[in-house]
């Protein structure tokens, strides 16, 4: 595992390491991976529910009454849905989303795998991803597990984090480039 740049990442990554190991443990490893992008997905779609988990306002008792409430209604249970609310009990949902991304560094690490983070500006399609994880093989010299998420604000293009690397060929990028460009002419 990669050193920690900050204390909330050390937590995460902690927390994540526990996770993975009981769900090797009970052979539930896609399960789980499964789970945590529902409960991630859950996040993304509802600003009440990060500002939530987010904000110090809330008590313990809180938190873990409303998570406990959605993960109910979500269908959330067994290792994720026990693993939230202890996570919510010691006061660490702050930490979930680094968690979650722990969890698949973790995972795919353990299947021979790296992982990437893709930022698109429009949703890819399967096609598009097989392609994608096709060329980033290739780069990687192993298979590419992704996660995608859109980010409208790129305009066109991609954004992808691999490892240290940072590929950047979004459209917003080449326009503030040649933004500056044109400053420096002028």
């Amino acid at each position: 595992m990669a050193q920690s740049s900050s204390p909330i990442s050390a937590v995460a990554e902690r927390y994540a390491a526990s996770l993975y190991e009981l769900a090797a443990e009970a052979k539930q490893v896609a399960k789980v991976e499964a789970d945590l992008g529902r409960f991630e997905a859950l996040l993304d779609g509802s600003e009440d529910l990060s500002r939530m988990i987010k904000s110090p306002v809330f008590s313990a008792e809180e938190q873990e009454k409303a998570i406990d409430a959605i993960l109910r209604k979500a269908r959330l249970d067994g290792l994720v849905g026990n693993f939230l609310r202890v996570v919510a009990q010691n006061r660490r949902l702050f930490a979930v989303q680094g968690m979650i991304k722990a969890f698949r560094t973790i995972a795919a690490e353990q299947r021979g795998e790296v992982s990437a983070e893709v930022s698109s500006a429009h949703a890819l399609t399967a096609a598009q991803q097989n392609e994608l994880k096709a060329a980033l093989k290739g780069v990687a010299g192993k298979d590419v597990s992704i996660t995608v998420t859109v980010d409208p604000s790129l305009l066109g293009g991609l954004v992808v984090k691999l490892g240290s690397r940072q590929i950047d060929t979004s459209l917003k990028t080449k326009l503030n480039s040649l933004k500056l460009a044109l400053k420096e002419v002028g």
